[in-house]
């Protein structure tokens, strides 16, 4: 078996106050959520309620934020690692990564039209998706006992969206949004990992038929399987364990491009297939 290359990622420390008082909290959560629900796009954050660089503060307005979104119809499926890839730190202006909530009403299957007025200024990313086989919650939650976790793999689509105004945010801003989080789909083909190694991935996305984003399994923190690891150790640092069952978006292969109405993107991932989705165009939204 190839041995994995492991990359130390940075750590969120849940652990200590961030020192914001909770109504700071309550207001910069209460922004997100009305521009979600208004579908009118926001201020950043650091504008007048935390700093830039405020993770600890940006993790306790993501927690407000998702919980106003459960209900009995809406229900935690998984999470979603962002800002994997150095393409993508760039185009965000971030130097590490994140981690979202993934809800049941966000799931997509492979070739869905998508209503393009769910989203309000939406972004493709492709990545391999995992499915969890076993809790992540007890020992060194390192790339061995990760594998062994992983029931399947699959190509993903992620449709990162941002409620905050032109995609002007900073690392903070990103958090406290859900990791920029919008909808993802899922390729049919399901692999083990008896059958591939995911750093070993190509991946290229076309939008319309040209393609616009290309990358590989090693742009993703050095592989999947680190991203994944990152993810268990910070989940369960902050009180919420990975759980058997739960979908895993471990993080771009390459950059994000935006999406237009009436557009369809399809990933070709090596080893997993392909995946796509078109969405509906504003014509149609009216309708």
């Amino acid at each position: 078996m190839r041995r994995t290359e492991v990359v130390v990622a940075t750590t969120v420390d849940s652990t200590s106050a961030s020192g914001v008082d909770e109504s700071i909290v309550a207001r910069a959560a209460q922004r997100l959520i009305t521009a979600a629900e208004t579908r009118i796009t926001c201020a950043p954050l650091r504008e007048g309620l935390i700093g830039p660089d405020d993770v600890a503060t940006a993790y306790r307005i993501q927690e407000r934020f998702n919980a106003a979104r459960v209900s009995p119809e809406v229900t935690v499926v998984g999470r979603k690692i962002g800002a994997t890839s150095q393409a993508v730190q760039q185009q965000l202006g971030v130097d590490q990564p994140d981690f979202g909530v993934l809800f049941s009403d966000m799931a997509y299957a492979d070739g869905d039209v998508i209503p393009i007025d769910r989203l309000l200024q939406p972004k493709a990313e492709a990545e391999v998706a995992f499915l969890l086989g076993a809790d992540l919650d007890e020992g060194p939650l390192d790339i061995a006992q990760c594998r062994a976790a992983v029931a399947e793999a699959m190509a993903a689509l992620e449709i990162v969206d941002s409620r905050i105004t032109d995609w002007n945010i900073s690392f903070a801003d990103t958090v406290a949004d859900n990791a920029s989080s919008g909808l993802y789909v899922l390729g049919s083909e399901r692999r083990t990992l008896d059958d591939f190694e995911p750093i070993d991935v190509t991946m290229s996305m076309s939008i319309d038929g040209e393609e616009v984003s290309t990358g590989n399994g090693a742009a993703c923190l050095g592989d999947p399987l680190n991203a994944l690891s990152w993810l268990a150790q910070q989940a369960r640092t902050f009180g919420e364990p990975l759980r058997a069952g739960q979908v895993i978006l471990s993080g771009a292969l390459g950059p994000m491009r935006p999406l237009h109405p009436g557009a369809t993107v399809t990933a070709a991932i090596s080893g997993l297939g392909t995946v796509s989705a078109s969405f509906t165009t504003a014509s149609e939204v009216s309708q």
